[in-house]
C-alpha cells in the first residue's frame, strides 16, 4: 500500500531527499523507521550517517557506492532481505504507473497533478484492500 505521497515542486536530485523523507516518517508516525531500503540515486556515506542519526537502525541502499554492507546493516542477511523487499516496491511502482496512469499526467499546473496522484494513490490502496479481502 501507498503510505505516504509527497509532491514536490520541480524535479530534486534523489540523494537530497532521503533524511527529509525518513524526518516526514518519524513526524506522520511518532518514531523513525527500524529498517530502511532506497535505491541506489539516495547511496551516499552522508546519507548514511544522517539516517543512522535520525534512529534508522538498518539502511539498505540498492547501489552501495563504496560504502560496506556492514555499514549500512547488522547482518548480510538482513541486507539481502531488505534488497528484496525494494524490489518488490519496484513493483508496486511499476503497477502504479501501468495500471493507474502514473507514467505520465496529462492534467496542467501543480494543483491538478497533485490530485491527480492522490486519486491514483487511492485507487491503488483500494484495489489492494479490495484483494486482501478476498
Amino acid at each position: 500500500m501507498v503510505l505516504d505521497v509527497y509532491i514536490e515542486e520541480g524535479n530534486p536530485a534523489d540523494a537530497a531527499r532521503l533524511c527529509p523523507m525518513l524526518q516526514r516518517q518519524q513526524e506522520i508516525y511518532g518514531r523513525p523507521p527500524r529498517q530502511a531500503a532506497a535505491d541506489g540515486g539516495y547511496a551516499s556515506k552522508e546519507n548514511l550517517r544522517e539516517a543512522k542519526e535520525l534512529g534508522v537502525k538498518d539502511v539498505a541502499f540498492h547501489k552501495r557506492r563504496g560504502i560496506k554492507v556492514e555499514d549500512m546493516v547488522k547482518s548480510n542477511w538482513v541486507y539481502k532481505r531488505l534488497y528484496k523487499f525494494r524490489a518488490g516496491v519496484e513493483g508496486n511502482i511499476s503497477c502504479l504507473k501501468r495500471r493507474f496512469g502514473l507514467s505520465r499526467c496529462t492534467w496542467q499546473g501543480l494543483e491538478r497533478f497533485k490530485a491527480y496522484v492522490w486519486a491514483s494513490s487511492v485507487a491503488y490502496n483500494l484495489l489492494q484492500l479490495a484483494r486482501i479481502q478476498i
